[in-house]
């Protein structure tokens, strides 16, 4: 049996995690064609099929006027789900799973999407951030557009139980429960004392790392401030900047020198390699994911950070992020966008490191057990399969 999965992701945890769930598709008899850019690369064997039709969203060099930038955005954006329904009907798909749902222009193209249903097309989509707080333009289209955008689906996948707030009544939508699972990247190809002399950082101290991209809400503001307390800690930064909408790296930099630990802080901003990763855990003992109350979605640096056997300082809305971490005792939980419980946290990770249950969490979030739900949901084609 055949399904299409949509995946405009070139790079970074999005992009993964469709590279792993196709994989674990593949593993139990779906022919999976995954529809992406040129640019996608995951480093990995893939076990599917990757048509690079899709246009890549992010610019090499910024656009000299926010207005461009957005109209760039709503082009490709607009382009992309044109080349979707076309490649459906050239190649009479029928199942078709979006690798993240997305709003943004979903009135202008989800018309089309919703005719492909009348003909027979289910599609799923991944509802990796279910809620849906960051307008763009009025709140009337910001409503509008979160309608039209689960309007054409039949299967909302998420990694915690939820009420997905969906404007309107959606009776043919139901919502599904999956894992997420472990991202199995390759195992360090440099050994601790080896990166902490390449990065100049003592063998004895203890190190935090921030990895992945670089955007507000991961507070790393307050990482650095809580460093001002605890002044043989040590801090990696690993990872792009997110956009120019986010704060740059040279606010945190700036920050740094100002309080005084600018010489304790050591600045890999850049997209980090497949095969770099595991050598930044490797110099690193813990991670730093100290979200904002405003993140209610699943990390994909947790579950690379457990692939690694790494634990977490970790903050959070309500969120599977929350619920694993509690769950698993996979790191150290503090009150989202506070300094003091961040403090608090390091004292409590320095004098009594958590001890995980990875054997369990391993088990009960594979990538297997996430293919076989998201297969299942689906009755006429479980069948097939």
């Amino acid at each position: 049996m055949k399904l299409l999965y949509y995946s405009p992701a070139s790079y970074g945890g999005i992009a993964d995690y469709a590279h792993e769930q196709a994989n674990a598709l593949v593993d139990l008899g779906v022919d999976v064609i995954l529809l992406s850019t040129s640019k996608y690369r995951t480093g990995r064997r893939e076990k599917y099929k990757v048509v690079p039709i899709l246009q890549e969203i992010a610019l090499t060099q910024p656009l000299p006027h926010k207005l461009l930038k957005t109209i760039y955005s709503s082009v490709v954006i607009l382009n992309n789900f044109t080349q979707l329904a076309n490649f459906i009907e050239e190649h009479n798909f029928q199942y078709v799973v979006l690798g993240s749902y997305v709003e943004y222009l979903a009135p202008l193209w989800s018309g089309r999407l919703r005719h492909l249903v009348k003909r027979g097309v289910v599609f799923a989509a991944i509802v990796h951030d279910p809620v849906r707080d960051f307008v763009v333009g009025p709140l009337w289209w910001h409503r509008w557009s979160i309608a039209c955008g689960y309007s054409f689906l039949s299967q909302a996948f998420v990694h915690e139980s939820i009420n997905l707030d969906t404007v309107r009544l959606m009776p043919q939508l139901q919502t599904t429960v999956i894992p997420q699972g472990i991202y199995r990247f390759a195992d360090a190809n440099k050994s601790r004392q080896q990166m902490r002399v390449s990065l100049d950082l003592p063998l004895d101290a203890k190190v935090m790392l921030a990895f992945g991209h670089i955007r507000d809400n991961k507070n790393l503001d307050l990482v650095i401030r809580a460093m001002v307390n605890f002044p043989n800690l040590y801090l990696i930064v690993a990872g792009k900047e997110q956009s120019l909408a986010q704060r740059p790296i040279a606010f945190y930099q700036e920050l740094a020198k100002i309080l005084g630990v600018a010489e304790r802080c050591r600045w890999e901003i850049r997209f980090i390699a497949d095969t770099e990763i595991g050598n930044f855990f490797a110099a690193s003992d813990i991670t730093i994911l100290t979200y904002s109350s405003i993140f209610h979605s699943a990390s994909a640096v947790l579950n690379t950070a457990i692939n690694y056997r790494q634990t977490c300082l970790a903050s959070s809305g309500e969120s599977s992020l929350r619920s694993v971490i509690q769950k698993y005792d996979l790191g150290i939980w503090v009150e989202p966008d506070d300094i003091d419980a961040i403090k608090n946290g390091i004292t409590r990770w320095l004098e009594s490191p958590p001890v995980p249950k990875l054997e369990k969490y391993f088990k009960d979030n594979s990538w297997a057990l996430n293919a076989n739900l998201l297969v299942s949901s689906l009755p006429i084609f479980f069948t097939k399969v």
